[in-house]
């Protein structure tokens, strides 16, 4: 007797997650990445708010995120292997999203400041569990690919941010631009806890001594150079603020030769692939973020653009940037580390010494050209560079890694921003007409007195700007070039040493 019986129907081909996951914490890093610039095209409409706040102020509502974001990059990076990434990121998504909601209710600049610093604390904890969660799933033979797509999307994440910047201040208010990213801040939280496999987890520290020296150290340095302009650079707020850093810097260094497990060991920057690698990423990231901090205020004030068309007119930057990142390891490949992010880091400090002689006459295309070197130049010169830095320790270590080179990557860009926004602060106030002179108010208040004094006297107030950001973007320039000297040397001496042996 035949017995039939009904052919069972194929079992669907399990999801692999995993295919997603460069998607996926690239956009968590886009998000936390992207607020970094964003802020800078809210400046105007802040100036203009019933906060009032001041030039200086203005500084720190920028940088509030900024340092915390970069200080506690390392330790994160050191939890996140300690307790697992999974936890760490979903934790990270979740302050960030609560610090959001904090600014866009800010009564005043103090809680405006809170929630910044709340959402820059977020950030740190999610920036390096991304990168480690990736390559935990990633095969050895595709990480190089893995961190150049995730270096093209911090890289982009900056000028992405511009535009969906401009997008949201187009029709809201400053608050919109906290009151937009905070849900989609959750919402990749949801994906992550469906997608992400769980981190793996390591015998890690988290060093709070270290990471209170450390961190003291560069508040300390960044206090200094934003407040020397409005207290003077010889006061003794500002003096003992400089000091304060050198002398927790040293006590850090100190301290972190001699600990059993040390938040950062200083001698790890023997190796000469990794204090290469910093110095170079810190020099793209002070230079990058330094020409955010006044893009988009010379677009506002000088050439009038409204909030969108100041996003819109930045593209060039994150289409060159994406694509000159996508390619730039098969470069390196085929002409060499030294070629590939030598001719990087000169373009990007040509592209700013370019932008230096720009002024509210100045056409499109050359403005254009200029962010394009200046976007060719970072993805040329970072993919390398941060490969190297987190290659450079053991594989075990790679939450350190990325931690340490996200870390130098933010407080890069605390540091540019400072540095343009205290020059051009000085500068603008220096080149005033005499009405106008006097005070510490923002060149968004200073502007539109200017306009209430008549056509002229506002033209003669906009030139002050555009003068001043020559100064800053020369200063910022510069610095590139002379970093790009130390990195170009860094990489013959690699070079020669691997041809002898």
């Amino acid at each position: 007797m035949l017995t039939l019986t009904r052919p069972r129907a194929p079992r669907p081909e399990p999801v692999d997650h995993h295919r997603w996951m460069p998607t996926l914490m690239s956009s968590c890093v886009v998000v936390v990445v992207a607020m970094v610039a964003a802020i800078n095209l809210s400046l105007p409409q802040l100036a203009r708010s019933e906060l009032h706040p001041s030039s200086t102020q203005l500084l720190w509502i920028v940088d509030a995120y900024i340092l915390v974001f970069g200080c506690l990059l390392i330790p994160a990076g050191g939890l996140g292997d300690r307790v697992g990434r999974k936890g760490v990121l979903l934790t990270g998504l979740a302050v960030f999203a609560g610090g959001c909601f904090v600014a866009a209710a800010a009564p005043n600049v103090t809680t405006l400041l809170a929630g910044r610093v709340i959402s820059g604390l977020g950030a740190a904890l999610v920036m390096p569990a991304t990168l480690s969660l990736l390559l935990q799933v990633t095969p050895p033979e595709r990480r190089g690919g893995a961190i150049a797509t995730w270096t093209a999307a911090t890289g982009a994440a900056g000028a992405l941010g511009n535009l969906g910047g401009g997008l949201i201040l187009q029709w809201l208010p400053w608050q919109g631009l906290f009151l937009v990213v905070a849900p989609l801040a959750v919402a990749l939280g949801v994906l992550v806890a469906v997608i992400s496999p769980r981190g793996l987890r390591e015998n890690a520290t988290t060093d709070l001594l270290g990471t209170g020296l450390l961190t003291g150290s560069v508040f300390a340095f960044l206090f200094a150079i934003i407040e020397g302009p409005e207290n003077g650079w010889l006061s003794l707020l500002v003096v003992s603020s400089f000091g304060s850093a050198a002398a927790l810097l040293i006590t850090f260094v100190v301290y972190a030769t001699k600990a059993e497990h040390p938040l950062l060991d200083p001698r790890m920057f023997r190796v000469r692939a990794l204090r290469t690698g910093s110095v170079g990423v810190f020099a793209v990231f002070f230079g990058l973020f330094a020409l955010f901090f006044v893009n988009s205020q010379y677009l506002q004030y000088a050439k009038g653009y409204a909030p969108l068309a100041t996003g819109v007119a930045i593209l060039p930057l994150p289409i060159a940037m994406f694509a000159a990142s996508k390619r730039s390891m098969k470069l390196v490949t085929t002409f060499g580390a030294r070629q590939v992010v030598g001719s990087g880091m000169l373009l990007l400090g040509a592209g700013i010494l370019a932008l230096s002689f720009a002024d509210a006459a100045t056409p499109y295309l050359p403005y254009a050209l200029a962010l394009t070197a200046v976007a060719v130049g970072m993805g040329l010169s970072v993919p390398k560079l941060s490969t190297d830095i987190v290659t450079s320790l053991p594989a075990t270590r790679s939450g350190l890694g990325s931690g340490l080179n996200s870390a130098v990557r933010e407080i890069g860009a605390a540091v540019g921003i400072a540095v343009v926004g205290t020059v051009l602060s000085s500068q603008f106030a220096q080149h005033l007409p005499g009405d106008l002179r006097g005070g510490h108010a923002s060149p968004a208040q200073t502007l539109r007195a200017a306009s209430d004094l008549g056509a002229q006297v506002h033209a003669q107030a906009v030139r002050a700007f555009t003068d001043a950001m020559a100064t800053g973007f020369r200063v910022i320039g510069l610095a590139v070039l002379v970093a790009a000297a130390i990195v170009l040397h860094g990489l013959r001496t690699r070079a020669e040493g691997a041809a002898s042996k």
